[in-house]
């Protein structure tokens, strides 16, 4: 990658590690390279610490391998339904190019979207998994993912690209100064970054010749890295902030209020943030052939303290900047949404706030025609409305094919979740002891001009022993 890239992906990942869209919503399989190449259907394919996110009670399966961990699964993702290919390019390999006066126009138009940006990034550092006779499955996992949701209404879209040249300020009837509630009613601003410390065990509780059923849990103690979540409804504004100082923004005179808890140390993953998390499954084997799986993720909650801001419905603030400069947009327009000194919204210093986790249902339903050849259904359900979580549902349709014993190939058509009709793509390496591939979520779309779809996901150093190939 390029030096701009690596220094985006970094600031992305290390700072919104993603998880969970903008949005896209984040989906937890990203990482799982194995599940990206049948574009996230995995709740019945899940297995051993794959299974950590999305349905913990696969963990309780029979024949598997006893032992499987890996080191550094890494997927990545960002799309859009109104910008084309050329300039979602930009976003990720030209970020320090400066924005022209044509660029800032057709921006403004493009970002006018109800999907202008999705984005998730996802890494499994270390995953490790173990059957243990009598007791079922466990298994750890670390995993640091970012997700981001960008939707804007016209005023939004401009104030963002055309700062203090805006219509809004510059028409005839600029004088009469709208609410923030008024302006921007339809505007969702979210991206989230979190770095979790990951347990789950599961374990057969029904086992019957023709019926066996598996019940799982899983529990996290999640490290919040960033946040931004900002949701515009008329007569309706919330709005809060809590960003790491990895992020670099500039909180101007509010560093020194003493009711801000000001972050400035910027080693690691520092967390401003920290949370508890909870997931529950069901998985059913019916006759060695159907696979049945149900669950619901991420039940709990964070706390976000370090450089946390809010804002309540006010009078549009006036920009004195004009607006976003450079194709680095993550960073620029979190100083204008989010919490920098030229901001949309007057923003108020706390102590801490409370929010939900992306809580999410999984429905699955797979057939395992034979050792070569698996299909399965996969529908995911937003339970609530938060940043990292699905803007909409997710149905997909996933396939695993062996023509070779070494050698799997997923594919499926999936959709929602912020984005259109995807077709995946997967290529897996899978031995009794090893595995390594890559995937992307949606072939065509990384190769579309219109609605555009960048996805990719990659593991090499997955290793399974005490088990045949999966």
């Amino acid at each position: 990658m390029t030096t701009a890239m690596n220094n985006n992906f970094y600031a992305l990942l290390t700072a919104a590690l993603l998880g969970t869209s903008f949005s896209g919503h984040a989906q937890s399989e990203l990482s799982n390279f194995t599940a990206t190449g049948r574009g996230g259907v995995a709740t019945t394919f899940a297995n051993d610490y794959q299974a950590i996110g999305i349905n913990p009670a696969n963990l309780g399966r029979v024949g598997g391998a006893r032992v499987a961990f890996t080191i550094g699964e890494v997927g990545a993702g960002l799309g859009s339904k109104s910008l084309t290919r050329n300039q979602l390019r930009k976003f990720i390999y030209n970020t320090n190019e400066e924005l022209s006066a044509a660029d800032k126009q057709e921006l403004a138009t493009a970002f006018t979207s109800d999907n202008a940006l999705n984005l998730q990034a996802d890494v499994t550092t270390l995953g490790l998994a173990v059957q243990i006779p009598a007791l079922g499955g466990i298994a750890i996992s670390n995993r640091l993912r970012s997700s981001g949701h960008v939707e804007l209404n016209k005023n939004a879209a401009e104030l963002l690209f055309l700062g203090s040249e805006a219509p809004i300020y510059t028409s005839a009837s600029a004088t009469n100064i709208p609410l923030v509630s008024e302006a921007l009613d339809g505007t969702q601003f979210q991206f989230s970054a979190l770095n979790e410390f990951n347990i789950a065990w599961g374990r057969r509780i029904v086992d019957l010749p023709l019926f066996q059923l598996s019940a799982g849990a899983g529990y996290r103690y999640v490290q919040g890295v960033g946040i931004v979540d900002v949701r515009v409804k008329p007569g309706d504004l919330q709005a809060y902030s809590s960003l790491s100082a990895v992020f670099n923004i500039d909180y101007g005179t509010l560093a020194s209020n003493p009711n801000f808890n000001f972050e400035t140390r910027t080693n690691g993953l520092q967390p401003v943030g920290k949370g508890h998390g909870f997931d529950l499954g069901l998985a059913a084997e019916v006759g060695k052939v159907v696979r049945l799986g149900a669950a619901v993720t991420d039940i709990g909650n964070m706390t976000w303290e370090g450089n946390l801001l809010t804002a309540n419905d006010q009078k549009l603030k006036k920009l004195k900047s004009a607006g976003v400069g450079s194709y680095d947009f993550f960073k620029e327009a979190a100083e204008i949404f989010a919490s920098g000194t030229d901001s949309l919204f007057q923003y108020q210093t706390g102590q801490d706030r409370r929010a939900n986790l992306p809580a999410k249902m999984r429905l699955g339903a797979g057939v395992r025609i034979s050792e070569f050849l698996e299909t399965g259904l996969d529908v995911t359900l937003p339970l609530n409305n938060v940043a990292g979580n699905l803007v909409s549902p997710f149905v997909g349709a996933g396939i695993d094919y062996k023509p070779l014993s070494w050698l799997r190939l997923s594919s499926g058509l999936t959709g929602g979740a912020g984005y259109g009709l995807s077709v995946p793509l997967g290529i897996t390496v899978s031995t009794s002891v090893y595995e390594g591939g890559i995937s992307t979520r949606d072939l065509p779309g990384a190769l579309s001009n219109k609605n555009p779809y960048v996805s990719l996901a990659t593991g090499f150093l997955r290793f399974k022993f005490g088990g045949k190939t999966q």
